[in-house]
């Protein structure tokens, strides 16, 4: 007896296999709407919560570290 798939086998193998790519699809698709959710409920969270010195030009920028350094 061989050990190679008979004809009538391998439709049940495409079809598992289909099914995994189908479903590895789909979750990384949802993965990647859950990020881009995430992302806009994170920005819509901090704009809501801003201070009134976050209306100025450099509002919370730190200093150049090499600034009177001689650099």
């Amino acid at each position: 007896m061989s050990n190679l798939p008979t004809a009538a086998q391998l439709p049940t193998q495409e079809s598992a296999l289909l099914k995994t790519v189908g479903w590895v699809t789909a979750g990384v698709g949802a993965l990647a709407i859950g990020v881009v959710v995430g992302r806009e409920l994170r920005q819509r969270y901090k704009f809501n919560r801003r201070t009134p010195y976050d209306f100025y030009a450099h509002s919370g920028d730190e200093q150049d570290i090499d600034f009177g350094l001689g650099i």
